[in-house]
Formats: C-alpha cells, structure tokens, sequence
C-alpha cells in the first residue's frame, strides 16, 4: 500500500495513523471537517510533501484524484459529549459518510478498514464481550445515536463487501488513551487527568463499580495496521483486556499524578456501559497481536501529554 486515504485523519487516532503510514513511507491524504478534530494534530505534518490535507465533510461526495490503496474510515465524533451535541452529524457521518467512503474504495478498487467500536455491544450482557456477541444497545436512548450508526456502518460494509467485492475491514475499538486527547473530550481519561492535574474533584458517576479497560494508542495502531494487511474482513477487537473498575482508575491517576483531588460521586448517566472488557482471542490468533504496554506505563505517558495543555 502505497497511497492511503484516512477520513477523520486530524482527530486522536487519526492524526497516528497519519503518522504512522508516513513513517512506512507511504503518501497519505488527510481528509476531516474538523468537527472534533483539530489542525495541530496534524500540523507537524504539513511539512512532508507526503502529506496531503483535504478540510472536507465525509458525508459529502468525496472525490480523490488518482490512485487509492486503502482508505482508513475514522470520520466520526467519538465522545459521548460530542455525539450528545451532535446526533444528528454522528448518525450522517456513520451512515452517508461510511456510504461515500465506501463508494470511494470500490472506484478505486481500495481496501477499506472502518474504525467500529465497543460501543456496538451497548450495555453488555456477556462479558468479556467477543465478535460472535450481537450487543444489547438501546436505539432510541441518548447514545443511541453513536451506537446504532456504527452499527449501520458495521452492516453497509459488509453489504459492500459481499455485493461488490470491496476488501473490507472491521474494527472494534475499545477504550484507548494517549497524547493529543482533547482536555474538554469528555471521557473518562481526560476528565480524570485534568481534574486530578488541576486539584478539583474527580467526577465518578455511579458508585464506580462499572469497569474499562483501556488501550494505549500505539498498541491499537499497531493493531489496526495488522488488520489492514490481513485477510481477515473482522470484526476483530481491538483493546487492552485488563479490566479495572472506574473508582480503581480514578485512585491510579491520583496515584501517579501525586494528586490530593477528593472522588466525588455523581448519578450514572442513561445507558451508561456496567462492564466493557474485549476479548482478543480473535486478535492474538488471526493477527499475532495484543498489547505490549501496560496499563500505568501508557497512563504516565498520557499524563505527561496532560501536564503540557493543562
């Protein structure tokens, strides 16, 4: 793969996967509204001839001159706070935009990997959660709109990809942390750091017996990559499997941020996920992938991104 296109290439994992690919010496495009993405992710990269930048809306008709290898399909607001405010634009780009991405890659006879996630097994009734599991989400509840277009995206790729042949890839994205994070994201890795950073109390909603398990961002693109390459068409996982409760989390930031913040509890949210854990099993067999870095090194490395914009 010489030429690759990654939509939502200015936002956390995109902007990695960019560098990632130039780092291969492959020629990426860059394509983001950004809606929830931001041009200093991506600044750094301008620089390299390599690198092309195209401020567009997925949802829109996309057009790219010559020839495409891949396309990576990352465009979508992935916080809850992003896609509370925004439901419409997540339901668009999980649909019309997974829709134009997709009619791209068959023009250009492109493999195509889109970037699902947990958040299609909902509040899950199987633990951990494996590709063979259906979900039990909730299409009509707040998040409904982040869930169920990521599973409409999930069902039109495979449409693609039995209909006409288009070389499809599914991930599952669990929790994943790391640099360029935004602070106002919402998630619970910034929301912690920030406050504990900043000595204001640390918000745990629910009693915090609800788990995560959390993935850092060079060990997802590794993953990702992997999958790219392989036969495989997925859904595979991709995530760390060691599972911590949310109170647990909130004490190891504490911890390692030497923060005298105080735990404040708060109601849990509507449908807020009670456990989410992946199983990689598919992971480790079909791409010789898992995790190499641990839980409270990949946070300290967080954590000192933080220090930097807090």
């Amino acid at each position: 793969m010489r030429r690759v296109l990654i939509t939502g290439g200015a936002g956390f994992i995109g902007s990695h996967l960019c560098e990632r690919f130039l780092a291969e010496d492959h020629e990426v495009i860059c394509m983001d509204n950004l809606l929830t993405g931001s041009a200093d992710n991506i600044a750094h990269l301008f620089a390299d001839r390599r690198f092309t930048f195209i401020q567009q809306d997925v949802t829109n008709f996309i057009h790219v001159k010559g020839p495409l290898d891949a396309i990576l399909h990352f465009a979508s607001p992935a916080s809850p706070v992003d896609y509370l405010e925004l439901p419409i634009q997540t339901l668009k780009v999980g649909s019309l935009g997974t829709h134009k991405a997709l009619g791209l890659a068959k023009e250009k006879n492109a493999r195509f990997l889109l970037a699902s996630t947990s958040e299609v097994y909902g509040d899950p009734l199987v633990h951990p959660q494996n590709e063979d599991y259906w979900g039990n989400v909730n299409p009509i509840g707040p998040r409904g709109v982040y869930d169920e277009a990521k599973r409409f995206a999930e069902a039109i790729t495979m449409a693609y990809h039995r209909t006409h042949g288009v070389q499809t890839r599914i991930v599952r994205i669990f929790n994943t942390h790391g640099p360029r994070m935004r602070l106002n994201d919402g998630r619970v890795v910034p929301n912690f750091i920030a406050q504990a950073l900043r000595g204001e109390p640390i918000t745990v909603y629910g009693d915090g017996s609800q788990t995560r398990s959390f993935c850092y961002v060079s060990d997802l693109v590794e993953g990702l990559t992997r999958l790219l390459r392989s036969e495989h068409p997925g859904p595979v996982n991709c995530g760390n499997p060691t599972e911590v409760t949310i109170l647990q989390f909130a004490e190891r930031i504490k911890a390692i941020t030497g923060s005298r913040s105080e735990i404040v509890f708060k109601p849990l949210p509507v449908d807020d996920p009670k456990v989410r854990q992946p199983d990689i099993t598919r992971a480790r067999t079909v791409l010789g992938w898992e995790p190499q870095i641990g839980l409270e090194d990949g946070l300290r490395r967080t954590i000192d991104y933080f220090r930097t914009r807090v």
